[in-house]
């Protein structure tokens, strides 16, 4: 079962979507995007695959994006990406990829949509919100 997380341990939503992968039982492969960001194509990939445009997996928060003129609408997705490779923290995250698909999870909880294995025990978010109970369900507000 391969599961890969493109991760920034400096983000708590992708510390707390790193820990949701592993409460069900399964060790990612971890992809700091950072230091080790995807090629073009495979950026291009998992953007379409997790169903967004180019614009929407740019981050805008804590990075270069007003500086280099990003919100721009006239600029082309080859342009973004252009961007994005250059500046990996412009690359939203987490994005994680398994054998169910592909999501960029911002919240955390989109991950469990597509965890191949359940959940084995309660979890909580770093802040203290409940997601899954004892017996492994999903907790709802």
């Amino acid at each position: 079962m391969s599961i890969t997380i493109f991760h920034n341990p400096a983000c708590g939503t992708s510390r707390n979507t790193l820990a949701l992968i592993r409460n069900s039982g399964v060790e990612p492969t971890v992809i700091a995007y950072l230091t080790q960001p995807p090629g073009r194509s495979a950026l291009q990939t998992m953007i379409r695959a997790a169903g967004l445009t180019v614009r929407q997996a740019l981050r805008e928060k804590g990075t270069p994006y007003a500086e280099l003129g990003l919100d721009n609408p006239a600029l082309t997705d080859d342009a973004l990406l252009d961007a994005m490779l250059a500046h990996p923290i412009l690359i939203n995250r987490p994005f994680v990829v398994t054998s169910l698909g592909v999501r960029l999870c911002r919240p955390s909880e989109l991950v469990l949509e597509i965890l191949p294995q359940p959940q084995r025990a309660a979890f909580s978010k770093e802040d203290g919100e409940a997601v899954i109970d004892a017996s492994g369900q999903r907790v709802r507000p």
